[in-house]
């Protein structure tokens, strides 16, 4: 008599890739990845996990690519509803209140989505927020998700935070964040297999969103 056999199956996946975001005075920059893959199959090199939200906000997403699509496009669906009734975009922070909202509202199925918020808020200074996969977050210097995230908060934490440095020195400049988050994501890529191909750097600030691309490893 054959054995029982298990069949499992799961609704997620997990497509890989790392973003990160900085906040700086004035200004924030979040970069990510493009690559999409599942195991050891790369499905494209070139899938931005970066949407643009409004003038002076912008959400990163990594884990499973389908829910982030349909996180972004309701969010966006919900943006548009906050400025017809208000007459203005909503800021930064009303954006990060309602990610959560929304996150935490599926918490029974969840998105399996692991995002970064990063905007200019009314003040005009930079902000980045880190959420789970059900809507907990918080607002932070700076913050990372994605399979290659262990890797890059060591070298945020050394660079920006100096938590464990005894010599006082300046603030990074924001070309040398920008640098910075290049040197990162480009490190990543050398060892982590699910982080590669192209990287995508967003910078807002007071004058609106810029995006610069540049390549990475792409085996």
């Amino acid at each position: 008599m054959q054995a029982p056999i298990e069949h499992r199956w799961s609704p997620y996946v997990d497509n890989g890739g790392t973003c990160l975001g900085v906040a700086g005075e004035d200004y924030v920059v979040l970069a990510a990845d493009t690559r999409l893959s599942h195991g050891y199959s790369i499905h494209t090199r070139n899938c931005s996990k970066v949407t643009q939200l409004t003038d002076k906000c912008v959400i990163g997403s990594c884990g499973m690519k389908s829910d982030a699509i349909t996180l972004h496009k309701n969010l966006k669906v919900r943006i548009v509803m906050y400025e017809h009734k208000h007459r203005r975009q909503p800021s930064c922070t009303a954006i990060g209140q309602m990610l959560s909202t929304m996150l935490y509202q599926k918490r029974f199925f969840p998105f399996y989505t692991f995002n970064v918020l990063a905007g200019v808020d009314d003040e005009g200074k930079g902000a980045v927020f880190q959420y789970d996969a059900i809507g907990s977050y918080e607002r932070t210097p700076y913050t990372t998700s994605g399979s290659g995230s262990s890797l890059v908060m060591s070298i945020l934490d050394c660079q920006l935070a100096k938590l464990n440095q005894t010599i006082d020195t300046e603030r990074p400049k924001k070309q040398e964040v920008v640098e910075l988050c290049q040197d990162i994501l480009s490190s990543v890529g050398e060892r982590d297999i699910y982080t590669g191909d192209f990287g995508e750097v967003f910078i807002i600030d007071a004058a609106g969103v810029t995006k610069a691309n540049f390549d990475l490893k792409k085996d």
